[in-house]
């Protein structure tokens, strides 16, 4: 197992590289997406409409932050639950999305999903939200602000530790 460094911008080039049990200390910008916004994602997509954030190369982390202390540019921002996810994720990955951060396992269809597209899940430690808030250094709303804590937003990670759970290749920290 070894240890990166990543910027999102070149996680496509990255994700053949990359091994399950990896770990990923990953910087640049990220986009917050849980249960309802992939809803809207999903409508937006089905009526032709424009989406929120180019899907091509992109990185989606399953997070609902809680608001932002005076001082802070964001709450606690700790992963969901990723499963949650599954029945939007294969399209998503079909149309370029390169990475998903998250937590826990994944359907076999997001699986074959993620080795189609030469894609990764990273997953980060769940609990541990409001220290993981520390390597978020800028956070906005983009879209869908009535969802509160669901909105997509535009985050800017700096070195967010993270680990390679399934690989391009179809490898996983959640079968033996």
């Amino acid at each position: 197992m070894a240890e990166y460094t990543i910027d999102t911008s070149d996680i496509k080039e990255w994700s053949p590289r990359l091994r399950a049990g990896d770990r990923v200390l990953l910087s640049g910008t990220v986009y917050t997406s849980r249960d309802a916004a992939h809803k809207r994602i999903m409508a937006l997509l089905d009526s032709g409409e424009p989406l929120p954030y180019d899907l091509d190369g992109a990185v989606v982390y399953y997070a609902g932050p809680t608001p932002a202390p005076e001082h802070l540019p964001i709450g606690s921002c700790g992963p969901t639950t990723s499963c949650r996810m599954d029945p939007f994720a294969p399209r998503m990955l079909d149309l370029g999305l390169g990475a998903m951060v998250g937590k826990g396992g994944r359907s076999a269809e997001v699986v074959e999903a993620i080795r189609r597209n030469r894609s990764v899940y990273l997953c980060a430690v769940g609990g541990a939200g409001a220290l993981a808030s520390k390597c978020i250094k800028k956070c906005e709303v983009i879209a869908f602000d009535d969802l509160g804590c669901e909105s997509v937003k535009r985050l800017q990670f700096e070195r967010f530790p993270l680990v390679v759970a399934i690989d391009c290749e179809g490898g996983s920290l959640f079968e033996k």
